[in-house]
């Protein structure tokens, strides 16, 4: 179906997010000698292979202690080091939230908490893996950034911004491969939403995975002659409200888009947003308050109506209620 729409970004290449952070957190390292990493036993599926191959006295294999790193990763900041964590994102999170919490955030700790294997795409691990409440976790953290990006680009480009970056970040990013659509050469800029495609009709407001959902969303719309502006809000917290609320003004409706339950994602942070300053119809688009389950990307997006088709549904849905 993508071949035949009139899409305004189009690709050639499939790659997993988390290859853009592995490329990304190696040229981190060659840029900033105090760029150090430490993974919890996930090496090769948290990409962080090259930089411990080329610095390996700036690489500390912790094993599967992930509370222990987040306490070494809390200590090495005190001398200056900028230490990368990883493993994957339910065990970035939810096993470890004590220590982030009273180690990294209260304190303001410079530490960078990359997080693989994010949402339902994670696929045939099922749901024990597939943390869906990640976002919404670290979010309510003070201090605390969150960034979820959308392609290898995006995200290899967010992993050498956050190196600059001071203060505690959660860097969400995943599994499966995904459309490269966005610019290689990018400039990242923490806090500022991009607006990708203009529109006057409705707002889809999207993250990560489901920024391509929404490109495609898009072009479904125009082609039934509805124009919807897309925005990409790849860093959640500190959220851009100056762009959700100049574009809410002229489209008077939105719909977000995130691999996330719909508590405590992006949804509620654009919904409470509208709400303190101009309120809006909005619509989510998101997991229903669920566990996922085992089955391919694919599969699992299309059930749990994660994908274009649910984007232009909710669309349709918020549109009649302006």
């Amino acid at each position: 179906m993508e071949k035949t729409l009139d899409l305004k970004f189009n690709y050639t290449e499939k790659k997993d997010t988390r290859s853009g952070f592995g490329d990304g957190f190696l040229e981190a390292g060659r840029r900033n000698p105090n760029v150090v990493g430490l993974c919890a036993d996930l090496i090769g599926s948290l990409k962080m292979g090259a930089f411990q191959k080329e610095f390996p006295e700036r690489f500390f294999q912790t094993g599967i202690a992930e509370a222990n790193m987040m306490g070494i990763a809390a200590g090495m900041t005190i001398n200056g080091k900028i230490p990368f964590t990883g493993t994957f994102a339910n065990f970035s999170t939810g096993r470890v939230y004590d220590q982030i919490r009273q180690s990294i955030a209260y304190s303001g700790k410079n530490v960078k908490i990359c997080a693989s294997h994010a949402g339902l795409t994670l696929g045939e691990d099922g749901a024990t893996h597939q943390i869906l409440e990640d976002v919404g976790m670290m979010k309510m953290l003070p201090h605390m950034t969150v960034i979820n990006p959308c392609d290898y680009n995006q995200t290899k480009a967010a992993t050498i911004a956050i190196a600059d970056y001071e203060g505690p970040v959660y860097l969400r990013f995943g599994r499966p491969s995904w459309p490269i659509f966005t610019d290689p050469a990018q400039k990242f800029e923490v806090g500022k939403a991009w607006k990708m495609i203009e529109g006057t009709d409705v707002t889809i407001f999207a993250t990560g995975h489901l920024v391509w959902e929404a490109v495609v969303a898009e072009a479904i719309l125009r082609s039934e002659g509805i124009s919807a502006e897309v925005i990409n809000i790849h860093t959640i917290k500190p959220l851009d409200e100056e762009a959700i609320l100049d574009s809410v003004a002229k489209t008077g409706c939105a719909v977000t888009a995130e691999e996330h339950q719909y508590n405590g994602g992006l949804g509620d942070s654009v919904a409470q947003t509208l709400a303190r300053n101009n309120p809006a119809p909005v619509e989510y688009v998101g997991v229903n308050d669920s566990f996922g389950e085992s089955g391919t990307p694919t599969q699992l997006l299309d059930k749990y109506g994660l994908d274009a088709a649910n984007i232009v549904a909710a669309a349709k849905k918020v549109l009649a209620r302006k």
